[in-house]
């Protein structure tokens, strides 16, 4: 006993000797805290790492040295100090930056109105993605690609071509997550979808991505049911500089990217400016793109008070397409079959091309009233030109090699024996065109928020989200095969969306390239449409507010929105002149949210919300069947939220446990797969190879689970980070099934009971791990493994669904950076990534459910009959970038 006291009184006296004094500070990135960040006193073993608020303390053994602080993604800085014996030395806020933003030190506009998670102390469900990690990895894929090692979130459609994917966020699909693009929403307000080829600049510009799941921490009255994804994009930069960058792929990938801002003069303006450049012909056959990013931002900062920004970007592009196909066909051409495409005099050519621009300005207005009060408004628009093409007419059927025998069409179109080339739609001549369905619209929007700090533990906010929205859909010919013109006739309904009698046809001779530039300045004339040709308006007001109280150790916060959403119908191309507008449909939805978190000790946290939507349906369910007949059955969707969590901080690890249930009542949801041969007996009307959608309706889901993630840095050079998400995703009740073919005509209404049936589209039960090793100073490898399993059929709501068979991926990367010259941004940069290491071959999706018989021939134990998507095997891709 006597040598234990006598050894720590030596520890003691040692301690006291070499502790000059105590270093403390807080790290973050400028934006949010960044906790676990790795804080070295230099010459000196002695190191430690941040907390969950990015605050450090550390023990200094001298009264004079320099502080070597690492994060993940960030440059290393050094920090000089000087603390007196026995005292304490606070650095304050010490800023690090990415060293992967496309455009770095970014003004931060409209703070108000991006609705962080770090803007709110009631934790939540969140995961953040900084520009650093999405530049290293995102290689070829979607914005989506970021989010794979995500608790409870699943990207498919990867295989359909560029721009294609889309992601589930605990069992909901897109158009029932929200997503905001600097505190703008960007879900389609007809449907509710995204499309991320419209969005395909966002890995170029996208500061961060903060994936909220759940309620999230949103105020305006959105579509979160599953969870609310944020993306935050580059502003204006304050320090002159820019960078250039190189990237090449497999399957002939190759993109080009150039910067340059100029910095923030002593007048307070400043300009940043981005052009990208992308080719590549898609890891399936037939799935070929191209497309451009283009980036400006201006900033002004006209004094302590006002700033103001100006933005604006767009991503116009066109890929070819690939759509889910049988397995079988699968086995017997290759996994990258693709069936769209063919030859036409030995040329290459694409039956399925989408091509859109849609062009994004806003105007951000910081105004800091006072200490406690600011007021944060953008004023926004958006303007969507293009389409997707296909086949409209007689086509004829597949050849024995698989693809498209262009030439076979061609000759048939010229051996019509009408001479001037005409044909009706369908009719019994053979006759066949490429078509473009055109989908354009105008997008205008304003959000404000005021905040007034009441006390120093009460803050309210109030604020409006208004916008306006006006689509055009119609179809066009995009290439006549050889024909000189094409007939379009059809019966006018009348006022009540029945025949009249009146016949009339639009006698068709021009034609659409299927190219974004031109789509974006070109429009057709009204007569020179075919198949459809309707718009519609669709205009929404809301307003919202948040109340939240907090200090040291408790916080609880109230919020609340409600809004008018109005919609009305103009069919131009079915109905009579007298009746081509709709009636005009208003409804009025809501939501409140609630929640309170508690820190019961130093490192550990709990918390629990609650919320309750009432939200407003989609335009596309309000009108029946595309016609501008009023549903009378639609009503408000009822989503009830719980979720409570609890959070560990320490220096070497930070984690999360979460656990939810939301109930989803009176849904509406809408599948599309292909026609087989069987959908072709069943729907005469129907052709191989066109698309089937099917609507869901009345169904009640229920999805419950528990989600864990960590980060953790036992060393300064080794980061660890993992997930973990076990859901139960069900449908409730009975549903009402309609059938619609490509034109949006009703083929069946089928009711059936689809009570404890399995959600589809999107794994029940993921996992992972991840690390980052730096072996020397900025030369670092990293690697991410995520299993799969329960994941089903995407064919809405069924009683018996379809389990797809596990699987597991692995994906790795290598990146290194050289400085040289005298700026201390001059470097030149290197990454190489390899996504599925090891050639995984499974299946990423199916859309039909198809059962096994004793008779079927199976895929490790799946029909293949089924249809669906085989994932992307082995990919690689590196950049080169050099930044000044």
């Amino acid at each position: 006993m006597k040598n234990w006291l006598l050894t720590g009184l030596f520890f003691m006296v040692v301690s006291t000797v070499f502790s000059q004094g105590k270093i403390t500070g807080t790290i973050t990135d400028g934006i949010v805290s960044l906790p676990g960040a790795n804080v070295v006193i230099k010459g000196s073993t002695t190191s430690t790492s941040t907390d969950f608020d990015g605050k450090f303390t550390i023990d200094s053994p001298t009264n004079t040295g320099e502080l070597y602080i690492t994060y993940l993604g960030y440059n290393n800085l050094t920090v000089k100090f000087t603390v007196s014996k026995g005292a304490t030395t606070n650095l304050g806020k010490i800023v690090l930056e990415s060293d992967s933003n496309q455009l770095e030190e970014i003004v931060v506009m409209g703070k108000g109105i991006i609705d962080l998670a770090k803007d709110r102390k009631t934790p939540i469900a969140v995961s953040t993605i900084k520009a650093a990690e999405i530049q290293a990895k995102i290689g070829t894929a979607d914005i989506t690609q970021t989010m794979v090692n995500t608790p409870s979130v699943y990207v498919a459609g990867q295989s359909g071509g560029y721009g294609d994917s889309r992601i589930s966020v605990r069992g909901f699909a897109q158009d029932n997550t929200a997503f905001l693009l600097n505190g703008q929403p960007i879900n389609g307000m007809e449907d509710g979808k995204v499309y991320w080829s419209n969005w395909s600049g966002l890995s170029d510009i996208a500061n961060a991505v903060q994936i909220q799941r759940g309620l999230g921490s949103s105020k305006l009255a959105i579509s979160s049911v599953g969870g609310t994804v944020n993306f935050i994009t580059k502003a204006t930069e304050k320090n002159e500089g820019g960078f250039v960058s190189l990237g090449v792929a497999n399957d002939n990938y190759f993109k080009t990217t150039a910067a340059y801002n100029t910095g923030m003069s002593k007048s307070g303006w400043g300009t940043s400016v981005m052009l990208t450049h992308w080719q590549g012909d898609g890891y399936n056959d037939g799935t070929k793109g191209e497309g451009q990013t283009y980036f400006i931002s201006v900033g002004y900062k006209a004094n302590d008070k006002h700033s103001f920004n100006f933005l604006l970007t767009g991503a116009p592009q066109w890929h070819d397409q690939n759509f889910t196909k049988s397995i079988d066909s699968y086995l017997k051409y290759g996994r990258k079959y693709n069936n769209n495409w063919g030859t036409q005099n030995g040329e290459y050519k694409s039956e399925r091309t989408n091509y859109y621009h849609k062009p994004v300005a806003n105007i951000n207005w910081d105004y800091d009233i006072s200490d406690k009060t600011q007021l944060s408004t953008v004023l926004y628009g958006s303007w969507g030109r293009g389409g997707g093409t296909g086949s409209y007419g007689t086509k004829p059927a597949t050849p024995a090699g698989g693809q498209i025998n262009f030439d076979g069409i061609l000759a048939s179109n010229q051996a019509i024996v009408d001479g001037k080339g005409n044909a009706d739609a369908r009719s019994t001549n053979g006759a066949y065109v490429i078509r473009a369905s055109v989908n354009n619209h105008a997008w205008y929007g304003l959000v404000s928020n005021l905040k007034n700090q009441l006390t120093d533990n009460l803050a309210l906010n109030v604020g409006l989200d208004l916008r306006t929205y006006k689509g055009t859909h119609f179809r066009q010919v995009s290439d006549f095969m050889g024909l000189s013109s094409w007939t379009d006739t059809r019966n006018l309904k009348d006022g009540n969306s029945n025949p009249s009698g009146t016949m009339k046809s639009n006698y068709v001779t021009e034609s659409g390239r299927a190219l974004p530039w031109p789509g974006t300045f070109n429009t057709i004339a009204e007569d020179q449409r075919i198949d459809y040709d309707y718009g519609e308006t669709i205009s929404y007001g809301g307003v919202f507010s948040q109340l939240e109280y907090s200090n040291d150790n408790f916080s609880a916060f109230f919020q609340g929105s409600l809004s008018n959403q109005s919609h009305s119908r103009v069919d131009r191309f079915d109905y009579l002149p007298q009746n081509q507008d709709s009636k005009k449909v208003n409804n009025v939805g809501y939501n409140v949210k609630g929640g309170t978190s508690y820190k019961i000790a130093e490192q550990h946290t709990i918390y629990a919300n609650a919320g309750y939507y009432s939200r407003q349906p989609y335009h596309d369910n309000i009108y029946l069947n595309f016609t501008n007949a009023v549903n009378p059955l639609t009503e408000n969707e009822k989503i009830f939220g719980l979720e409570a969590g609890y959070t560990f901080a320490s220096k070497i690890v930070t984690a999360s446990v979460n656990a939810y249930r939301t109930s989803w009542k009176d849904r509406v949801t809408t599948t599309s797969t292909t026609a087989t041969a069987a959908d072709v007996v069943k729907y005469p009307s129907l052709q191989l190879g066109d698309l089937i959608y099917k609507t869901n309706e009345g169904v009640e889901q229920v999805h419950t689970g528990v989600e864990l993630d960590f980060v953790a840095k036992p060393t300064h050079n080794l980061n660890l980070t993992g997930f973990l998400s076990v859901g139960d995703w069900q449908y409730k009740g009975n549903t009402v099934t309609t059938t619609r073919d490509e034109s949006l005509s009703t083929l069946d209404k089928v009711q059936q009971d689809v009570d404890g049936g399995k959600v589809g589209d999107g794994a029940q039960v993921t996992y992972g791990l991840g690390f980052r090793y730096e072996f020397v100073k900025n030369l670092s490898i990293d690697a991410d493994w995520r299993y799969y399993d329960k994941l089903y059929s995407n064919v809405g709501a069924v009683k018996n669904n379809l389990e797809l068979p596990s699987y597991d991926l692995v994906d790795s990367g290598i990146s290194y950076k050289l400085f040289i010259g005298k700026g201390k941004h001059d470097s030149i940069g290197f990454r190489v990534n390899v996504n599925n290491v090891f050639d995984e071959v499974y299946l990423s999706e199916l859309t039909t459910a198809t059962a096994v018989t004793p008779t079927s021939n199976n895929y490790k134990g799946i029909n293949v009959a089924n249809t669906g998507y085989f994932g992307l095997g082995r990919t690689w891709n590196f950049s080169l970038r050099y930044n000044f």
